[in-house]
């Protein structure tokens, strides 16, 4: 069974409908009890950081989660989800999860400590290919490396580790598309948004 988190911040009703084309058992829910028997769990999200961290700590999910990753139990975050897994978010100065090590940086942050100037819009959206890196993961089974992957964020992942990385798209820098470490596997990426390839890591993460 796979639960869905529910913190009010948004692209729950994309997730849901993949899975329901995947026919797969899943729960959604705002209380983190209802998805303690889960085997596992999808952590979505889209909009701003401090926001997403608020509601987490008024539902209990922050605790819940960090106790979900300490039991090693399969976690999947996406966008936003992918991001407050780590320490420490710039978009609205704020402590994160911390359930991996590495912070949250605005692009033009980090291009301007690269030395680099791409004129470059942000945020970054729309439709971007994969590099695999690291080993990749296995997430990524049946997965054409040629294919595209929906995006659409202003902020990036900088992992304190860089060979959590297992896959990245380019965009004025290397951004990190997919980290995983453990039980915990996140994507920059929408897969519920993504057609047949974001639905096929869907589909490898309910049968993993």
């Amino acid at each position: 069974m796979v639960g869905i988190v529910d913190y009010n911040a948004g692209n729950i009703k994309s997730v849901e409908r993949a899975l329901g084309f995947l026919k797969a058992e899943y729960v959604l829910s705002k209380n983190p009890a209802d998805l303690e028997k889960c085997d596992r769990l999808i952590f979505p999200g889209v909009g701003e950081a401090k926001y997403a961290m608020e509601q987490l700590k008024i539902t209990g999910f922050d605790s819940f989660l960090r106790d979900w990753a300490k039991a090693s139990k399969p976690l999947m975050g996406i966008c936003l989800g992918s991001q407050i897994i780590f320490e420490h978010s710039e978009e609205g100065d704020v402590d994160c999860l911390g359930l991996l090590k590495g912070t949250i940086r605005h692009f033009e942050s980090v291009w301007r400590d690269s030395g680099i100037s791409p004129n470059l819009k942000v945020p970054h959206m729309g439709w971007n290919n994969l590099n695999y890196a690291n080993g990749s993961s296995p997430l990524f089974a049946g997965v054409d490396s040629k294919s595209d992957f929906y995006f659409v964020h202003s902020y990036l992942i900088q992992p304190g580790d860089e060979s959590i990385v297992k896959a990245w798209a380019a965009y004025g820098c290397k951004v990190p598309a997919c980290v995983s470490q453990g039980s915990i596997t996140a994507f920059q990426f929408h897969p519920e948004k993504s057609g047949r390839a974001g639905l096929k890591i869907l589909e490898n993460f309910i049968k993993c």
